[in-house]
């Protein structure tokens, strides 16, 4: 592409790369929470629903500020982090971590509504034929979730492409470390001359979101017209 820089071409590697690494590390705690919160009846769960969904009604730079006080120096996994000798702030982790934690509202809603929509007859005749709750998981819920699976993942993916705001505090915007396409466009907006550079990436994130949910609808109806055979 001559129409966009090397340090461009990085920082869409870098997007696409966040992405999917956001995606596949929350896709399981996102099933998880949502299993949680859809089967297991227990006092408080109203609570930890609003705990999950407090990234989409927080304003992303709020989430990553506590991300930054969470994981800095003098916070609380600070001295553990130090110890170990992992740094999170300003870089590459950071920025995953910040995608994930601001797409992952997104992921859980998905999944439970697919799982509310789960027939509860197939459950109580698992239960009735003496399943335990593992086959149940994996033969009738695990299944039948699977479309709002893909779904919650491509939205996560397509968030996590336009993360800005929690990115930029926790990881900073660092070309070829940090620098996503969002923080690359912000970049070129405060730079003289740097519109048609920064119209380049906005065309290229929306081409890649457009991919990808034409991507997901695809598999969506090939898994869907297997299953209806």
């Amino acid at each position: 592409m001559s129409f966009l820089s090397p340090q461009d071409m990085q920082a869409i590697w870098l997007s696409v790369k966040v992405a999917c690494a956001a995606t596949l590390f929350s896709a399981p705690f996102g099933f998880a929470a949502a299993y949680f919160l859809v089967f297991v009846r227990l006092p408080g769960k109203a609570f930890l629903e609003g705990i999950i969904n407090l990234p989409l009604v927080l304003p992303p730079v709020v989430v990553g500020y506590l991300l930054l006080l969470f994981f800095g120096q003098s916070g609380a996994l600070g001295p553990l982090l130090r110890s170990l000798d992992i740094r999170i702030i300003f870089t590459l982790t950071g920025a995953i971590i910040a995608s994930s934690v601001v797409g992952f509202p997104l992921l859980v809603r998905s999944i439970r509504i697919g799982m509310e929509e789960i027939d509860e007859r197939y459950l109580q005749a698992s239960r009735t034929l003496g399943a335990c709750w593992w086959d149940t998981l994996f033969s009738i819920i695990l299944p039948l979730s699977i479309r709002a699976l893909l779904a919650g993942m491509t939205l996560m993916f397509a968030r996590s492409l336009g993360e800005f705001g929690a990115t930029i505090i926790l990881a900073g915007n660092i070309p070829g470390v940090t620098q996503t396409i969002p923080l690359a466009i912000y970049e070129y907006t405060n730079t003289p001359g740097g519109d048609r550079m920064a119209m380049s990436l906005c065309l290229v994130s929306i081409a890649l979101s457009l991919l990808v949910l034409l991507v997901s609808e695809s598999v969506t109806r090939s898994y869907k017209r297997r299953t209806a055979r």
